[in-house]
């Protein structure tokens, strides 16, 4: 049969057989009308083998219009014989002969004036795509459709999907083979257009920047494609073709999800280092590049990419489930491994802190994501894990830090230096260095989420005591060792500076707590205060021990220069507190001053003699209280906070020179109010001073103490310390 030649140079449409389209596959398509069933396995079988296929037309940036040429015919041709079966029902009628001879002259017309647009290098006009209607005209050929679409000409698929409608046109005279054949054809070109459109629009953050026209193609085209599929859902099932094959429903919108999907993976996996992160982990910067990228990208699909797609392809949240759904994998993957401590908190970091911080409430995505219903990139049981993991490795190393803090500072003691002076008093780094391992790991839990700090918080109270119990050991050995030590006496001040330090930071960590916090904690600190004092003080004390011996009862009247010598004494030691906090200089100046009032006291009650005459009595208690107001005086100006051992020598002055019974028994049941630990051995000494009062009358004043009070605050003992006899 001769074949004669189209106008534009291709052949025209019905003639030629399956053979001539496919040589040497005829047997393929007899075994295809064996059964539907097998149909879309010979699709794939058939897809025709094109030389030119994938290769770039110098065409490739210029897109032609929607509408072809008005004299393209409707036939699905064959490239290499020229030959087709679909044609038009109106065009298998000789009535059309006529018709069809105009259309190629149009054909012809068109094909000039489009060579001249592009020799002028204009691109004819773009336009919408549009699903040609199947008594258009116009409806392009297979084989031109192929070439628009290796061309990259996205518009081309309103044509292909005219095309498939024209198929699934009823025809009279059509066989099972040629609409197999035709169809083959079609699938094949489908599979070709999925491919770039899938690949546009998977790669879509980087097509928006570069070619939004032809992003905004691709999603035409797949939204055209849904709708197509709902079409054949309602009306394409009793085709002809659908009694074959089920092509449809393509699912293009699913395969578009499965391009996202695919194109979020690559770009969330980490590149080579990047400048200024090389001192990160493997792991730090993977969770650094999935997060960055994560938010980048969302910002771009929010206001670059979803503006092209249909609002029914939520395609915000479709890409945002994808990065979270990557993201939530990688975690879970790395968490089944046994991690380090670093490892462990940089998970529980991105879970509880930077993802939600940082992208799900970042103010440009956060209205978006709300309502999202992402869960945590972790479950709650593999979190609860990590977590006590935390926490275990947090209070090892808590304990280490602290160990090696408290070892250095051993090791300056031995090395019987100065301590540093900070605002004129002596001052040492332990406090700072322990104080600051425990806030940095309060801070770090509490950064993660609130529950998990106030656990930091509590472990940090246990381990706290433990580390101090071991300060208190270390300061004592080296008070019992290093006495002849140069500085001396100046580390010893310093820690007790420390201990200030130490009781701030403990208060402010338990002021949220309910409870008070337990008396044990400070334990340690009182001890290392105590026996810092009783080293301070204690050759103040030798010294003044001989002084007041000289206070002799048969001579107390004599020995008026006696309390100065004592205060002058005391005086020039005072220099030696100035380098102690403000607190402990009142702290160790009231110490002082209790002992200065006790030796006092100590002295009154010797029992050596007694004075019956009222005379006496009241120059005794006379030369009492005038001792009592230079004691006074001189701790009060050197900073005792000992207001409350004010009254005592000068209410048992006062016991000594009243005579009236009642008027003692007052003076004394106001006395024991103020000092709970006043016995009844002290009193009897007191009262034995005066010689005029008979046993009843002692036994009458005693009878006060029966109903007075019980001592209740240690810190305000001072009779306790004195023992009578």
């Amino acid at each position: 049969m001769a074949r004669s030649s189209h106008p534009d140079g291709r052949h025209p449409a019905g003639t030629g057989t399956a053979k001539d389209h496919f040589p040497g596959k005829s047997r393929i398509i007899s075994k295809a009308l064996q059964g539907p069933g097998k149909m879309l396995k010979m699709l794939t079988l058939l897809l025709p083998d094109s030389p030119e296929a994938g290769k770039a037309s110098p065409g490739d940036n210029e897109s032609l219009p929607s509408g072809s040429p008005p004299g393209r015919s409707a036939s699905v041709s064959d490239p290499e014989s020229g030959t087709g079966s679909l044609a038009s029902s109106e065009e298998q009628t000789p009535s059309k002969e006529q018709g069809t001879t105009a259309n190629k002259k149009k054909k012809k017309k068109f094909g000039k004036k489009l060579l001249k647009a592009i020799s002028k290098g204009r691109k004819p006009r773009e336009k919408p795509i549009q699903v040609e209607q199947e008594n258009d005209r116009q409806i392009m050929t297979a084989e031109e459709i192929r070439e628009d679409i290796q061309n990259k000409r996205l518009e081309v698929a309103g044509h292909l999907l005219a095309l498939e409608r024209e198929l699934n046109r009823p025809v009279d005279g059509r066989s099972e083979e040629e609409l197999i054949r035709d169809l083959s054809k079609v699938e094949a070109l489908y599979e070709l257009l999925k491919g770039q459109v899938l690949a546009v629009a998977g790669d879509a953050l980087a097509v928006a920047k570069t070619d939004p026209r032809r992003l905004q193609q691709a999603a035409e085209v797949i939204a055209q494609q849904e709708e197509e599929d709902r079409r054949y859902a309602a009306e394409g099932a009793s085709s002809p073709a659908g009694k074959l094959a089920k092509t449809r429903p393509r699912g293009w919108q699913q395969l578009w999800r499965e391009a996202v999907k695919k194109s979020v993976e690559e770009r969330m996996v980490r590149p080579a280092t990047a400048p200024g992160r090389e001192g990160l982990s493997e792991a730090a910067q993977s969770f650094l590049h999935m997060g960055l990228t994560m938010k980048d990208d969302l910002l771009a699909v929010a206001g670059q990419v979803r503006q092209y797609f249909p609002e029914e392809f939520d395609v915000f949240h479709t890409y945002a489930a994808c990065y979270h759904n990557y993201f939530s994998a990688q975690m879970t993957l790395m968490a089944q491994f046994e991690l380090g401590d670093n490892d462990t908190y940089l998970l529980l970091s991105w879970v509880q802190s930077l993802y939600p911080k940082e992208i799900l409430n970042h103010p440009g995505l956060a209205g978006e994501l709300k309502g999202a219903g992402f869960d945590s990139l972790l479950p709650p049981r593999q979190i609860r894990q990590l977590e006590a993991t935390f926490l275990s490795n947090e209070k090892a190393n808590v304990h280490l830090l602290m160990a090696k803090g408290l070892e250095v500072e051993v090791k300056h003691w031995s090395e019987d230096k100065a301590p540093q002076k900070l605002d004129g008093h002596y001052h040492s780094e332990l406090p700072i260095d322990i104080i600051q391992i425990m806030s940095s790991r309060q801070k770090k839990a509490e950064d993660l989420n609130a529950d998990l700090g106030k656990q930091m918080k509590h472990m940090l109270l246990i381990e706290l005591p433990g580390f101090l119990r071991s300060y208190q050991t270390a300061f004592e050995d080296f008070k019992e060792k290093c006495k002849q030590q140069k500085h001396y006496k100046a580390t010893v001040i310093a820690n007790i500076n420390n201990c200030l330090a130490f009781r701030d930071y403990i208060k402010r960590i338990t002021s949220s707590l309910e409870k008070t916090p337990p008396a044990y904690i400070f334990t340690p600190l009182d001890d290392v205060e105590n026996s810092g004092f009783e080293v301070l003080l204690q050759d103040l004390f030798l010294e003044l021990k001989p002084l007041f011996k000289r206070f002799k009862q048969n001579k107390w009247t004599a020995n008026e220069g006696t309390l100065e010598d004592i205060l002058r004494t005391a005086g020039e030691h005072i220099p030696e507190f100035t380098t102690l906090l403000s607190h402990y200089r009142q702290t160790i100046m009231e110490r002082l001053h209790l002992h200065l009032v006790k030796e006092y006291i100590m002295r009154l009650c010797k029992k050596r003699f007694v004075l019956k005459s009222p005379d006496q009595q009241q120059q005794l208690a006379k030369q009492i209280t005038s001792n009592s107001q230079a004691l006074q005086d001189f701790c009060m100006e050197n900073g005792s906070l000992g207001s409350w051992l004010e009254p005592v020598l000068r209410s048992l002055a006062e016991i000594i020179r009243l005579q009236d019974l009642s008027a003692i028994q007052m003076e004394v049941a106001t006395f024991v109010q103020r000092y709970p630990d006043f016995s009844k051995a002290h009193l009897g000494a007191i009262l034995s001073i005066k010689g005029n009062l008979s046993s009843s009358d002692v036994k009458s004043i005693k009878s006060i103490l029966e109903v007075s009070p019980k001592p209740t605050d240690p810190s305000k003992a001072l009779f306790s310390f004195i023992k009578v006899g």
